[in-house]
């Protein structure tokens, strides 16, 4: 949707052209319809706060950066970071300019800020993300490439400012290695096996070592094991996977972000793995996988490590082309709850789900206490709400999710193929969704139920006529 037809349709949702962040204070209110929704937020939020740091500014170019483009600039900015966090700590200053680096490892009291006109592109060779550093590769652990930018065991660290971070990724770097040639098997395949093997029999982590002769893609941008994070403003594109996705992490904020990386597998926009207390707040997505995608650790390896997805804000996003909005899942072993999304815009024929719940007999855990309101959407791909079990066709197993108290409020739409999907497992039912003040106008098939107990229907109606479960 472009032009006046794509102004329309925001200005009805209450919000600009000019973008999400422009929407009146006023959407917050509370409404009548939707008890208790103003207070949850408000719960959230108190646990949601900036990181604070010194005003200290040091710029790259003290460092002996030079932004043509063409020169590597990976030692003037870790020097930067170096000298900064010696200092005490502020702020790594990217001026306007094109800066090529390899891997940047922020310290803690650490905001890396990129200023308007200012482009990180990040080195297409492997080689500039090594050593292995511990990161999480799709829910299990272990030591693999390191993330462009990257945070192990800080707090207080940001990146901030309106300039680019530009992973320069494309289908001869990184995206390459999800695609076999003259139908051979894809390079990354082996490598993703090996490693869930070593999760499943519990190798420990120091030995599950990737990276250097390796084809598992990094992440963009990740925090490991930190608190108080802030990534504000940037522009985000062409990452080799996910773009953003804090891990353990405690108190994130993210802001005013754009993710522009609608072209690439597993381009995810922001996946929160094992949080508490995350805001991602007046954010436009434009992805090739799930915009938002709350996760929790994936089967025996994130049993393991035990550490749930919980209490997160959504508001005020914009999301185009994608896999699905607002996503748990389906990394839900170490279990997600008290997840709220409010206030959000939808739209794109390539948005296959607006809402999107997906797990299965592998994963475990538990999805919880998810409330969705007032969310407009335009048009979808599929469906504009579904919860499935059965995720990669997986219908049978050990460790059944358990999904329960979803409620959503308040969702319009205008075009799709179905209103919701509903698929439980035959010995693991879906319990106790409510859908309530729903319109779903242009749907063009009948939606898709099995397995749910405890579904609600209250004032939903389907291309105008009211819904019965």
């Amino acid at each position: 949707m472009s032009g006046p037809d794509r102004r329309t349709f925001l200005a009805a949702a209450g919000l600009s052209a000019a973008g999400v962040a422009a929407a009146p204070a006023a959407r917050g209110a509370e409404s009548p319809a939707v008890p208790g929704a103003r207070r949850r937020a408000a719960r959230i939020l108190a646990g949601v706060r900036d990181p604070r740091f010194p005003r200290r500014r040091v710029p790259i170019t003290d460092h002996g950066a030079v932004g043509d483009g063409v020169h590597d600039c990976t030692e003037a900015v870790r020097s930067a970071v170096e000298a900064c966090a010696r200092a005490g700590g502020g702020h790594v200053v990217v001026p306007p300019g094109e800066w090529l680096t390899g891997a940047v490892h922020l310290r803690s009291r650490i905001d890396l800020h990129l200023e308007k006109g200012a482009t990180l592109r990040f080195r297409q060779e492997p080689g500039a993300y090594l050593p292995a550093v511990y990161s999480r590769y799709e829910g299990t652990e272990c030591f693999n490439y390191s993330p462009f930018v990257y945070a192990f065991e800080c707090h207080t660290v940001a990146v901030t400012g309106l300039g680019t971070l530009d992973g320069q990724a494309d289908w001869t770097h990184w995206w390459d290695w999800t695609k076999g040639v003259d139908e051979a098997p894809a390079p990354q395949n082996a490598d993703i096996a090996q490693l869930l093997a070593w999760g499943e029999a519990g190798v420990p982590v120091s030995e599950r070592v990737f990276g250097d002769g390796h084809c598992l893609r990094p992440n963009l941008v990740q925090f490991y094991r930190c608190s108080d994070v802030l990534i504000e403003g940037v522009t985000v594109r062409n990452s080799p996977m996910w773009n953003i996705h804090p891990v353990l992490c405690t108190n994130v904020t993210v802001r005013g972000v754009t993710v522009d990386s609608p072209v690439g597998p597993n381009n995810d926009g922001v996946d929160p793995e094992s949080c508490s207390y995350v805001l991602i707040q007046d954010c436009l997505f434009d992805t090739g996988d799930d915009c938002i995608a709350f996760k929790a650790g994936k089967n025996t390896d994130g049993r393991r490590v035990g550490v749930p997805m919980q209490h997160a804000l959504v508001e005020r996003c914009e999301m185009r082309d994608g896999h699905g909005g607002v996503t748990i899942g389906s990394e839900t072993s170490g279990g997600v709850s008290d997840i709220v999304a409010r206030h959000c815009v939808m739209d794109s024929p390539r948005l296959d789900r607006a809402i999107r719940l997906k797990s299965s007999p592998l994963r475990g855990g538990y999805i919880r206490d998810v409330l969705c309101h007032d969310i407009t959407v335009g048009e979808v791909g599929d469906a504009v709400v579904e919860i499935a079990l059965n995720y990669e066709r997986v219908e049978t197993g050990d460790f059944y999710p358990d999904v329960r108290d979803i409620a959503v409020h308040r969702v319009t739409t205008t075009a799709g193929p179905r209103a919701w999907t509903f698929i439980g497992n035959d010995a693991n039912p879906i319990h106790d969704v409510l859908l309530s003040d729903c319109v779903f106008d242009g749907m063009t098939g009948p939606n898709e139920q099995r397995n749910i107990e405890g579904l609600v229907l209250r004032r939903v109606t389907i291309n105008g006529q009211e819904a019965s479960p």
